[in-house]
C-alpha cells in the first residue's frame, strides 16, 4: 500500500470523489501543511493554522499509479485559482500535494502544468478531522452543498476517469 495526501479545497469534495477510484482502500478528510498541533475545524476555518483541508488517502499501487491519482487530482478541482475552490476561499483551500517520498515528488512536478497554482511540498503530518466530516457526503447527499458542488465533481469523475470506478459507485 501507498499513501497520497492531497489538498483540493474542501475535504468533503476530495473525499467523495477519491473514495469511488479503484485501488484506493481509505480515505480520510483532515489537515496538512500547518503549524498548529491538534487542529479543529474551528480553528483551520479561521485560516490562522496554516493548515490546508487535506485527504490522507491508501491506495495500491498495483491497481492505480499515483499518476493517475494525479490526473484525477488535477481534472476534479481548480489548480489554477490561489487559495480558493468555488465560493470556498482561504489558505486552508488552496491546491496542494504532500509527497511522501522522492519518486511521488518528481511525479507530482512532472505532472504539474505551468499554470497551475498547486503547491508541491514535503509531507510533514496528517490530522485526522472531527468525525462529522468524515464520509461526509455518503451521509448528506441531499444537502445543496453537496448537490451543487460535490455532485458535478463526480459526474466529471464518472465520465472522465469511468474505468478507474469502483463498480458500486459507477453513479451519483
Amino acid at each position: 500500500m501507498e499513501i497520497a495526501t492531497l489538498g483540493g479545497g474542501c475535504f468533503w469534495c476530495t473525499e467523495a470523489v477519491f473514495k469511488r477510484l479503484k485501488g484506493v482502500t481509505s480515505v480520510i478528510s483532515g489537515y496538512s501543511g500547518g503549524t498548529m498541533d491538534n487542529p479543529s475545524y474551528d480553528k483551520v476555518s479561521m485560516g490562522t493554522t496554516e493548515h490546508a483541508e487535506s485527504i490522507q488517502i491508501e491506495f495500491d499501487p498495483s491497481v492505480i499509479s499515483y499518476h493517475k491519482i494525479l490526473e484525477v487530482f488535477w481534472a476534479t478541482h481548480d489548480p489554477t485559482t490561489l487559495n480558493r475552490q468555488g465560493a470556498d476561499e482561504g489558505t486552508q483551500y488552496r491546491s496542494v500535494i504532500f509527497y511522501h517520498s522522492a519518486k511521488q515528488k518528481e511525479i507530482a512536478l512532472k505532472s504539474k502544468q505551468p499554470s497551475f497554482m498547486t503547491q508541491i511540498v514535503p509531507f510533514k503530518k496528517f490530522y485526522k478531522a472531527e468525525e462529522y466530516h468524515q464520509n461526509y457526503y455518503e451521509k448528506n447527499k441531499s444537502y445543496p452543498y453537496c448537490q451543487i458542488v460535490i455532485n458535478p465533481k463526480i459526474q466529471k469523475l464518472l465520465e472522465e476517469f469511468k474505468k478507474d470506478v469502483k463498480d458500486d459507485f459507477a453513479k451519483i
